[in-house]
């Protein structure tokens, strides 16, 4: 019996920015913006729904203003229990990335992950973070510390990425390792070279660790930082590298698509990745 899941990407452009309110009001506004996404996602019957990179705020990156320390929330904390209420009611699993406040001065860029009866099962921090021109992470955030998680759903065995981690083959290799079917990469990112990367990268991580993977973007133009434009283009890609469904570059959206776990285990038993690697050869990958 073939096993099909539906899954829902939503990729959003600011409701307010900087100047246009507190920085509460701010949160406030873009979670209010995604609220009708979210019923549109469970009347849709969506099964498991996908927000973009810490999705109740600006991308404030690009600038180094430790006011926006004061966005960071506790995870579990009021923005995850106001979507542990949302996964309950529409019996969906939710992937809800924030800026999280684990203790004073000590805050990460995390994904909560929430089953479909609204029990929180635990959260990823981001593990790379990036220090480049427009994308001073370090800044605003630690380096994860918890790993590679895969969360045992309803529906699937999930794994999250964040953004810039795309970057890095061994994070999710080791989440193919833990048991992910489908690996989510919530993101932030805007057009020139990254643009090229985006459709490149994440099939190639598909392909080589045999599961599906949801990937999203923002969209529009964040002032005052102007970094660029944020591309928006979420995709869903299978594990030939096939991206089967795929969202607008420019518009407010909820990407939906439906897909076969069962073409996992049809994949692995042709491409045989997991049998023929050779971890005991790659002992120079974790030499600091």
């Amino acid at each position: 019996m073939a096993r099909i899941v539906k899954s829902g990407l939503i990729q959003l452009s600011l409701a307010k920015t900087e100047g246009e309110g507190t920085i509460d009001e701010i949160k406030e506004a873009m979670l209010q913006k995604h609220l009708p996404y979210i019923d549109q996602a469970g009347r849709q019957g969506v099964q498991i729904l996908c927000f973009q990179e810490i999705f109740n705020t600006p991308y404030f990156c690009p600038g180094q203003d430790s006011k926006w320390y004061a966005s960071a929330e506790t995870v579990p904390g009021p923005t995850t229990e106001l979507m542990q209420q949302y996964a309950q009611k529409y019996q969906m699993v939710i992937i809800v990335p924030v800026y999280e406040k684990d203790q004073a001065g000590v805050l990460y860029n995390t994904a909560a992950v929430i089953d479909a009866d609204g029990t929180y099962l635990g959260k990823y921090r981001k593990n790379h973070i990036p220090q480049t021109g427009g994308f001073w992470e370090k800044y605003f955030f630690k380096p994860g510390n918890l790993g590679y998680p895969v969360f045992q759903t309803r529906y699937a065995k999930v794994g999250v990425y964040i953004c810039y981690d795309r970057h890095f083959p061994d994070g999710a290799r080791c989440l193919g390792l833990n048991g992910a079917e489908i690996v989510y990469n919530p993101s932030a990112t805007t057009v020139g070279q990254s643009q090229y990367l985006w459709k490149l990268e994440q099939p190639a991580h598909a392909v080589a660790n045999g599961y599906f993977m949801g990937c999203i973007n923002r969209v529009g133009e964040e002032k005052p930082w102007n970094l660029g434009r944020f591309y928006g283009t979420s995709y869903f890609v299978n594990p030939l590298g096939e991206i089967f469904a795929c969202a607008s570059e420019d518009k407010d959206e909820l990407l939906v698509a439906e897909f076969d776990l069962d073409l996992i285990e049809q994949i692995r038993g042709k491409w045989q990745f997991y049998r023929d690697r050779r971890p005991e050869t790659y002992t120079e990958i974790t030499q600091l």
